[in-house]
């Protein structure tokens, strides 16, 4: 008992480093103008998560109307469903899945409602281009082994443009292979993409039943994925 104490002890002060950059991180982030000078927003008000140091990544499309007020990614009802789904795969309720989970997304403040009334406004790709160095400096100081990609402006980030269908349900290496579920538990540390469909209600691509069961076979996946790298 007492070496595991020792242990996590030492565990403890070599993330302190990393926290502190991370804190640096955040502050650069919550500064940024780009895309209020650039003339797409009226008001830059980045969202990010706790600065936690963590191994898991999850990344959305852009924060809400609700997550802009509260402060905090996925705070909305899309979060709700989200933190449904990630229970369903094992991973804890919501604030056990934030203490382990980096939760943040490739434009960091809320674009405004859709033109159709309908949802938010996506993003657009010179958006997302000067958003995109920030997710860059995310992704290099945390180096998580294993990134969920919500929706598809996150699955295009990193998997290119390949379409929810063919996307959700299964695994890839950084290299935008495809990997097998037995191949993909023996990765050990090396950084693995699982897409998801964005949970928010706005989207039609769960009303069809076989993309539900895509859902479920991809959140069975990622709590075995989960299992294996707590056993490592």
């Amino acid at each position: 008992m007492a070496s595991d104490g020792i242990g996590t002890r030492a565990a403890a002060l070599a993330r302190r480093p990393q926290e502190a950059r991370l804190r640096q991180l955040h502050a650069t982030i919550l500064s940024c103008r780009s895309c209020e000078l650039a003339g797409f927003l009226t008001h830059a008000a980045p969202v990010l998560p706790a600065p936690t140091v963590a191994r898991m990544m999850l990344v959305g499309q852009a924060p809400g109307r609700v997550e802009e007020g509260a402060g905090r990614p996925f705070s909305g009802r899309a979060g709700r469903q989200l933190f449904r789904w990630l229970e369903a795969a094992g991973l804890g309720e919501e604030e056990a899945v934030r203490r382990a989970v980096y939760i943040t997304s490739i434009t960091k403040c809320f674009p405004g409602p859709a033109s159709s009334g309908s949802g938010d406004r996506r993003p657009g790709p010179a958006e997302a281009e000067l958003c995109r160095g920030h997710l860059d400096s995310q992704l290099a100081l945390l180096q998580p082994w294993l990134i969920l990609a919500v929706g598809q402006m996150a699955l295009e980030r990193f998997l290119g443009r390949l379409s929810m269908d063919l996307a959700v349900g299964r695994v890839f290496g950084s290299d935008g292979a495809e990997l097998a579920a037995v191949e993909a538990l023996e990765a050990g540390r090396r950084r693995l993409v699982l897409p998801l469909p964005h949970p928010s209600g706005a989207s039609r691509w769960l009303n069809v039943p076989a993309h539900r069961a895509l859902l479920e076979r991809a959140l069975e996946l990622l709590g075995r994925l989960q299992e294996s790298s707590a056993i490592a």
